[in-house]
C-alpha cells in the first residue's frame, strides 16, 4: 500500500472508516467480532489509517476500535473527532461544542476508550459557530504540546475557517465528503489545501454505499438506516442517480474491477495528497476496497468519470447541510 503525507502525517493512501461498524447504517453494531476482523484484515493489507469519532455510537465505536488495535497500536494512525453532536462542558444547545473546556474533557474520554496515550489526528467534527476557531485551535495546540495529540484536523470547514485555523497552528488534514457524486471540494477547497500544504481525507468516498452497486432498491435498507431520509436515496432522486451508477459500472466492466474500486481509483488519481477512508464492517469489502490501490485508470476512463451525470438531491438532509461550514 502506497504511503502519502497529510500535512506531514504519513498514512496509507486508502484508510478505513469505522463509523458503519457501530452506527447509522443497516446492521451497524450487529457483529463486533466481524468488525474487529475487518480492522485486523485492513492492517494486514497495509492500511494504517483508522478513522472514528466519539459521536459514533455514541462512544461505542471508539471502544470497538480500541479493542481492535490493542497490541497493534504501533501499526495504526488513529484519527478521531470531537464536537459532532456531544457537549461535555454543560453549555446549553451546544452539540457542536468546540470550546476549550469541552475539548479538554472530550480528549480524555477518547484516549480512554481508544486505549492509547495519544491520538495521531484529532479533528473538530463540525465547525462550532459559538466558539471562535482561533480559540478551538489554540486549545488543540495545547494538546499537541502536552503530547496527547500529534496532529490537528478539521471536518467540513469552509475556506475562511481553514485559513484562520491554519494561521494559529498547522492543520494536517481536512476531512469532508468527496466522491464521484460529490464534487463540491474541487472549486475552492482543494486549491486552498494545496496552497497551505494541508492533506485531504474524503469521507463517504463510495457515496454512502451507493457507488458500490450493491443498492438497487430502497427495500434493501432497514428502517433505521439514515440513508432512508437522505435526499439522494429518496423518491425520484434515487432513480435518477442510478444513471451515475450505470456509468461507473460500465468503466468497471472495462477495467475488470468493481464499481467501488473504480470510485476509489478515481479519487486516488486526483492527487497524492488525498487519502479516502471507505467505511465497512466486512472483511470482504476491506479486501475489495484496498485492491483499488493497484488499479490504473486510462485517461479516457478518467475523462468519462470526470463528466458523470451530476447527482440529484442534496448530499445531506436539511439539518445535515445546516451544520456544514461554507
Amino acid at each position: 500500500m502506497k504511503i502519502i503525507s497529510l500535512g506531514g502525517l504519513e498514512v496509507s493512501r486508502i484508510g478505513l472508516g469505522a463509523m458503519s461498524m457501530s452506527a447509522y447504517y443497516t446492521g451497524a453494531g450487529s457483529d463486533d467480532a466481524e468488525s474487529i476482523r475487518a480492522i485486523h484484515r485492513a492492517l494486514d493489507l497495509g492500511v494504517t489509517h483508522i478513522d472514528t469519532a466519539e459521536v459514533y455510537g455514541p462512544f461505542t465505536n471508539e471502544e470497538l476500535v480500541g479493542r481492535a488495535v490493542k497490541g497493534r497500536r504501533d501499526e495504526v494512525v488513529l484519527a478521531t473527532k470531537f464536537g459532532g453532536g456531544i457537549s461535555h462542558s454543560g453549555r446549553e444547545g451546544a452539540g457542536l461544542d468546540s470550546s476549550p473546556a469541552n475539548i479538554r474533557i472530550a480528549v480524555e474520554g477518547s484516549l480512554k476508550r481508544l486505549g492509547t496515550d495519544h491520538i495521531d489526528l484529532y479533528y473538530q467534527h463540525r465547525v462550532d459557530p459559538g466558539t471562535p476557531i482561533e480559540d478551538t485551535v489554540g486549545a488543540l495546540a495545547d494538546l499537541v504540546t502536552a503530547g496527547k495529540v500529534r496532529h490537528i484536523g478539521l471536518s467540513e470547514a469552509g475556506p475562511a475557517t481553514i485559513r484562520r485555523a491554519h494561521a494559529v497552528h498547522p492543520i494536517a488534514a481536512l476531512q469532508s465528503e468527496y466522491s464521484l457524486w460529490t464534487r463540491d471540494p474541487e472549486a475552492e477547497i482543494l486549491p486552498l489545501l494545496r496552497e497551505l500544504g494541508i492533506g485531504f481525507v474524503p469521507y463517504s468516498p463510495l457515496g454512502h454505499g451507493f457507488l458500490t452497486g450493491q443498492i438497487r432498491s430502497m427495500d434493501e435498507l432497514a428502517d433505521d438506516d439514515w440513508r432512508t431520509t437522505n435526499p439522494r436515496f429518496t423518491g425520484e432522486n434515487f432513480q435518477r442517480n442510478l444513471r451515475i451508477l450505470d456509468q461507473v459500472e460500465a468503466v468497471a466492466t472495462e477495467a475488470n474491477a468493481t464499481p467501488a474500486q473504480i470510485a476509489l481509483a478515481w479519487l486516488l488519481a486526483q492527487g497524492d495528497d488525498i487519502a479516502p477512508i471507505p467505511g465497512t464492517k466486512r472483511v470482504a469489502r476491506v479486501e475489495e476496497n484496498t485492491a483499488a490501490d493497484t488499479i490504473k485508470l486510462t485517461s479516457e476512463q478518467l475523462e468519462r468519470l470526470n463528466n458523470l451525470t451530476p447527482a440529484a438531491g442534496d448530499r445531506h438532509d436539511d439539518f445535515g447541510m445546516s451544520v456544514i461550514d461554507r
